[in-house]
């Protein structure tokens, strides 16, 4: 029986546990996965503690991206897909189909090559993050040349892909941070200007930045309060793109900003191109393409030995992190 970590009571990582599970033959429309690499999100940080879109039925597994090997596919599933090194999509149910362990049932719609100049562990590290901000940026946002791009949190995994799209579509990346300690790393990692909002006045620096203008465009995991701030320094007709609740704190609509500036707020998750077929895969064809030219580079923060996935959700906690942590099997 292969090793997988799961949980039986909600809370924090140190509920964890790594045991032997008997995975059934995959059914129809499944495949099998020898796993050699998962990265981490937050979005399963948010699962385990029952705060995410959907509930775990206990005991669960835990795991959207999942870098490994085809082993076997289930009934309808093309069988091309054995022995094929693949990396999976998130947007299924964790509560079903969680893949942290040595072997995985997954989705066989989930199932997506990456160029072969990866490693597993950045095949762990590419679909959550690109896609997320390939969706807002260019198939809603169409940002371009001559834009301004908003990027809170831009330590994050998805933050950095969103900081290399906006760079590879021609338009100017402004990151923000809570404290300086990340500014330089941002700055080395191809952001063009990084706002510390402990220290400085975000509206004020945007505005220095984009001439008066605001940013048309921006890309905001954290919400809550922060909001008001994000609509102060958007530009006329802007579009905010809330795609997390990372304050978890509410989030007032800034009606008195808004009406004038005939600004939008929109909330946004994967799971808009996951479910639209042809979205996926020109999104798909997107991110393989900027992985295999070397425009798209994922950022590995740390890696973790499977035996230590309560210290590496740990450290995803800790938000001390730049870029994807990855837990190798």
């Amino acid at each position: 029986m292969p090793k997988m970590v799961r949980f039986y009571q909600i809370g924090g990582p140190e509920n964890l546990r790594l045991e032997d599970v008997p995975l059934p033959p995959p059914a129809e429309g499944e495949a099998r996965l020898r796993v050699q690499a998962v990265g981490l999100n937050r979005a399963e940080a948010l699962y385990m503690r029952g705060l995410y879109f959907e509930q775990p039925k206990l005991p669960s597994g835990i795991g959207y991206e999942a870098a490994g090997t085809v082993l076997a596919a289930g009934p309808g599933v093309d069988p091309s897909w054995i022995g094929k090194q693949i990396s999976t999509i998130p947007g299924f149910s964790m509560a079903k189909y969680g893949v942290l362990g040595e072997e995985a049932i997954v989705p066989a719609n989930s199932l997506a090559e990456y160029p072969p100049r990866l490693s597993p562990v950045e095949g762990a590290a590419i679909w959550m993050q690109y896609l997320t901000a390939y969706g807002a940026l260019v198939m809603y946002g169409d940002i371009h040349a001559g834009d301004f791009v908003i990027i809170p949190a831009a330590s994050s995994s998805v933050g950095l892909a969103a900081i290399q799209i906006t760079k590879a579509q021609g338009a100017t990346a402004i990151a923000t941070t809570r404290t300086a300690k990340k500014r330089d790393q941002l700055l080395s990692l191809g952001t063009d200007h990084v706002i510390v909002t402990d220290d400085e006045d975000l509206v004020a620096r945007v505005n220095s930045i984009t001439g008066g203008k605001g940013s048309r465009i921006i890309f905001d995991p954290v919400a809550g309060p922060l909001v008001e701030k994000l609509a102060a320094a958007a530009a006329q007709g802007g579009v905010i793109f809330e795609y997390g609740g990372l304050s978890m704190q509410p989030t007032p609509f800034p009606i008195r900003i808004a009406l004038p500036k005939a600004l939008s707020i929109r909330g946004y998750t994967l799971h808009e191109i996951r479910r639209d077929p042809q979205r996926l895969k020109t999104a798909k064809q997107f991110v393989f393409d900027g992985l295999e030219n070397g425009r798209l580079k994922p950022k590995i923060a740390r890696t973790f030995p499977l035996t230590q996935a309560t210290e590496a959700y740990k450290y995803l906690e800790s938000n001390e992190q730049i870029g994807k942590i990855v837990i190798t099997v």
